[in-house]
């Protein structure tokens, strides 16, 4: 394996196989594509990782200088008691990572809470992006679905659950993203870094630190964005309904809005080549006039 790849092998393995020593714990992160060309980095949500980018990260790569990452307390990257998760944290950490990487500009790809990060990095902590693109992401209250509310206030409790009983609640609960349904092995490759023993408590603790409050000391500015952006969203999103795409796209100033038909909320999973095409054409657009 070079410096500069993520490994492939035939069960589809993915390897971060770089690290950087954030405020909040070691972050695990890789690039592919050529050195030298235009860049943009990929960010997750919950409660998912950078795995959920494979796809659309090889076919970008080739070219763009891609950058992969998992948030500290999620896939590869580190988890610990006490660890501050919250989507504060996170933006902080990714305004952190950018300067780390040297990107003064990069475009930026973001998917579900990983939106609420990208855009909380760039309107409160003075990223600069190229350009955009938003995929599903929270961004618009309310959000929160009475089950992610009863895990929150109950973290303690669910943290202590048998470990059978909380890989089949983790396993209902990822798999409910898909109207069309995952694959059985990407299944089982989103659940497992949640069913260790660091893991499992990691899982509650990222929901109980997380509510609205972070979106919205935001919400109110999505008319200051002057960049390039794009929302992407799932028709058939079953975690966060289209209409808050729409409603997205209105609040920032020339967004684009695309549909990707038939999607559930990870549109990674259920439609890459269609999800690939749309951001492929946003990112070889030139500079906004």
């Amino acid at each position: 394996m070079t410096a500069d790849r993520v490994t492939r092998t035939a069960s589809d393995a993915w390897h971060l196989d770089r690290t950087f020593e954030g405020p909040t714990g070691t972050v695990r992160w890789a690039a592919l594509g050529p050195a030298d060309a235009p860049p943009v980095v990929l960010v997750h949500g919950t409660p998912f990782s950078s795995y959920v980018w494979r796809a659309v990260a090889r076919a970008l790569a080739g070219g763009h200088r891609v950058y992969v990452w998992d948030l500290p307390g999620y896939g590869s990257s580190h988890m610990e008691a006490g660890q501050d998760v919250s989507l504060a944290a996170q933006g902080r950490v990714f305004a952190a990572l950018l300067d780390h990487w040297n990107l003064a500009r990069p475009a930026v790809v973001a998917h579900d809470f990983g939106g609420c990060v990208a855009l909380r990095a760039h309107l409160l902590h003075g990223a600069r992006y190229e350009r955009l693109a938003l995929v599903d992401p929270v961004a618009l209250a309310p959000w929160g679905s009475p089950t992610y509310r009863l895990l929150g206030a109950n973290s303690g409790v669910f943290a202590q659950l048998p470990p059978d009983l909380h890989r089949a609640l983790v396993r209902t609960y990822v798999a409910s993203t898909s109207p069309r349904g995952l694959h059985p092995e990407v299944l089982d490759h989103l659940v497992e870094p949640w069913c260790t023993q660091e893991g499992q408590a990691a899982f509650y603790r990222q929901i109980e630190q997380n509510d609205q409050r972070f979106t919205d000391e935001i919400e109110g500015r999505y008319g200051e964005l002057a960049l390039p952006v794009l929302v992407c969203w799932g028709t058939r999103d079953p975690w966060i309904p289209v209409a808050r795409g729409e409603e997205l796209a209105r609040r920032i100033p020339g967004a684009e809005l695309r549909l990707i038909e038939g999607a559930g909320h990870l549109v990674q999973e259920d439609a890459p080549a269609e999800l690939t095409a749309e951001l492929a054409r946003f990112l070889s657009r030139g500079p906004e006039a």
